[in-house]
């Protein structure tokens, strides 16, 4: 495995990848690997011949207040993982590396951006495709995984490289669970034991959402109104958002017909926490 830490070394080493027709995959992270991104890394490891994983805490996507100085980078223990699942380079740049400069080109997604997390944090996604439009010009992949925890990042990136006709297939992967449902994040790092526990709601609420559908329920308020009651039973959940929307638009739904995205924002002591659930209301 090689660590490159600028972009003409991770550059010569794909194009050398790409000289043995070797098709190239990158898993963008921000580093506190964990086991969803192990399943994007085996994805990837899968699908193509040569993977790149990329580490890099992008100041970009976070705003005023927000973690970006405390956010979790345990970079040995990153390398290991990579390492043992097979990774072929691990493109690690400094911040100067990224934006040596003021940046004054920004990719902005309208509307997919202004909803669900867009509405709290109006900077995020622009830093998000931003970087993610660089390391795609840096790495030049085939392809890209994503995971679908982080869904409207996923449905952003995806539109992003369809509008620009970016050469690459952007691959989202199944959200990984703990045991007890709660879905994996670098975040949760930040919680303890008992919040823990209470976090577990977030899909205790999604999963309600899903009975009630197939129960034959269409009507978006009442099932929000279901799932309010469930996450209020902690008090130490601050809800942000509840909301049933198209999957594709992100538009609200009043009455739930075909594809829909549930999605959930909270604020669980220092942590803020999404999660989600994709359903099919025509399936039934």
């Amino acid at each position: 495995m090689e660590i490159a830490k600028t972009i003409q070394s991770v550059r010569s080493l794909v194009k050398a990848a790409r000289s043995k027709s070797k098709k190239i995959g990158l898993v963008p992270t921000m580093g506190a690997l964990h086991i969803g991104h192990i399943s994007l890394i085996e994805a990837a490891v899968k699908q193509c011949d040569f993977v790149v994983v990329s580490i890099f805490v992008n100041p970009t996507q976070f705003g005023p207040g927000e973690d970006f100085e405390k956010y979790p980078r345990p970079l040995d223990a990153d390398l290991k993982i990579c390492r043992k699942t097979g990774v072929d380079v691990v493109f690690v740049p400094t911040q100067e590396q990224m934006y040596p400069a003021e940046n004054l080109t920004w990719v902005n997604v309208e509307k997919l951006t202004e909803l669900l997390c867009g509405q709290s944090r109006p900077i995020h996604f622009r830093g998000v495709t931003t970087v993610c439009a660089k390391l795609f010009n840096i790495v030049a992949p085939d392809v890209a995984f994503f995971g679908r925890k982080d869904a409207q990042q996923a449905i952003v990136v995806r539109r992003m490289a369809a509008d620009l006709n970016m050469p690459l297939e952007i691959v989202i992967c199944p959200t990984v669970r703990e045991p007890n449902g709660l879905a994996v994040s670098s975040r949760n790092k930040y919680l303890t034991e008992e919040q823990k526990k209470d976090a577990t709601l977030i899909y205790k609420s999604l999963q309600k959402c899903r009975e009630m559908i197939d129960d034959g329920t269409t009507d978006s308020e009442t099932i929000i109104a279901e799932m309010r009651k469930i996450l209020s039973q902690a008090p130490s959940i601050e809800i942000e958002y509840i909301s049933i929307v198209d999957a594709e638009t992100l538009h609200n739904l009043d009455k739930i017909a075909g594809k829909a995205l549930a999605a959930v924002a909270v604020q669980i002591g220092p942590a803020r926490l999404i999660d989600n659930i994709l359903m099919d209301a025509s399936k039934k």
